[in-house]
């Protein structure tokens, strides 16, 4: 069943942050997963939403996902991310 990394990002370190994200799409690109949407303008329809970025990510299953998230590739360039952003990820089902 398809899944989805949703992250919520709100910059501690922007410089930090923006060294990962020019890292992140040769790296994600080594995975079955695909970028649904990165936006740091997102339209709030209801509610308070702090943050500054959102980004989520699909891939085939729950296996994939994490294999992509604890890949050693990953790890190496989300130290800037945690540096960078504080963050609320998740992975949920899709149908």
């Amino acid at each position: 069943m398809p899944v989805m990394i949703i992250a919520q990002l709100k910059f501690t370190d922007e410089a930090r942050y923006r060294r990962y994200q020019n890292a992140f799409a040769p790296v994600f690109a080594k995975f079955n997963g695909r970028l649904v949407a990165a936006e740091e303008e997102a339209q709030v329809l209801e509610g308070d939403w702090p943050n500054d970025k959102v980004v989520i990510l699909e891939f085939p299953d729950r296996d994939s996902a994490m294999t992509f998230q604890t890949s050693p590739e990953y790890q190496e360039i989300a130290s800037d991310r945690v540096g960078g952003a504080d963050a609320t990820v998740l992975m949920v089902r899709s149908y």
